[in-house]
């Protein structure tokens, strides 16, 4: 059985977000499927099957961090799809059925891979002094990001306050959400992005993610408000660094981005799937 780790967001090994990706026949005990994931130990590990031809979903799709399973996934997707192109397993879009609703990630000529995710319904709500006081600034503004993400959005004033946040991840795993995620405008959009983030998930065994796909489809929808444009281009400023290119079409934003396959092995551990 063959497990890959690819480079998500990023057109080059060891930058970008890096997943576990694993092609099944079916899915075995989600017990397996946590282990396998904390074995490989990245931000998340994306689990696929093939469906029966005339469905509305061509794969089934689950996540994994190594510490428990997640309702979605931007980078890990990104991953499968990029697997799938490249092994020539599937060609052209494809549609993944997962615990959001049906995904689709569509490759382009050049190599890019656009992902067609839900838009996060943002509810402004207000800045909790505890996580304030864990990331070490204060926020300007703070937006629940909804269910299907579960995250706190938080604006700060500028982009060297979000590049300079060293938070005490103890204290932010008192935040009642899946985690945070830190953003400003950018300081100087001749660079090539329009706003910056950082995301931390301590809750879920991360304690900063390298880049969020998820996290975009909030904001997406932030920026572009404030901005006043539907097509921006994020950077996240994490140390490994990546750029997503968000577009917001209502109830639906897209992520596109490019993947890099960087180590490919033998799983030897396998359980017949149930």
């Amino acid at each position: 059985m063959r497990i890959r780790i690819v480079d998500a967001f990023t057109d080059r090994p060891f930058a970008g977000n890096p997943a576990g990706v694993l092609l099944l026949d079916a899915f075995p005990e989600d017990d397996w499927l946590q282990k396998v994931a904390l074995e490989v130990n990245q931000a998340e590990t994306a689990f696929a099957h093939p469906l029966p031809e005339g469905g509305e979903a061509d794969w089934a799709l689950r996540w994994f961090t190594p510490a428990t399973e997640v309702a979605m996934c931007g980078h890990a997707t990104l991953a499968t799809a990029h697997v799938l192109r490249t092994t020539g397993v599937h060609e052209g879009p494809v549609r993944f059925a997962t615990r959001s609703g049906v995904l689709t990630a569509t490759p382009a000529e050049d190599g890019a891979i656009t992902l067609d995710f839900p838009t996060a319904p943002l509810t402004a709500v207000d800045v909790p002094g505890t996580v304030a006081e864990a990331l070490g600034a204060v926020p300007r503004t703070a937006c629940d990001t909804g269910p299907d993400i579960g995250d706190l959005l938080l604006e700060f004033d500028d982009e060297r306050t979000v590049r300079g946040l060293a938070p005490d991840l103890r204290a932010l795993t008192a935040c009642s959400t899946r985690g945070v995620i830190a953003t400003a405008r950018a300081e100087d959009p001749a660079r090539g992005y329009d706003f910056v983030s950082r995301c931390f998930f301590p809750n879920v065994g991360i304690d900063e993610d390298p880049v969020t796909g998820s996290a975009h489809t909030a904001l997406a929808p932030y920026w572009s408000e404030r901005l006043g444009r539907p097509d921006l281009v994020g950077l996240q400023a994490s140390p490994r660094s990546g750029l997503v290119r968000t577009g917001l079409r209502g109830d639906r934003t897209l992520l596109t981005g490019r993947a890099v396959t960087v180590i490919e092995g033998d799983l030897l551990a396998v359980e017949e799937a149930g």
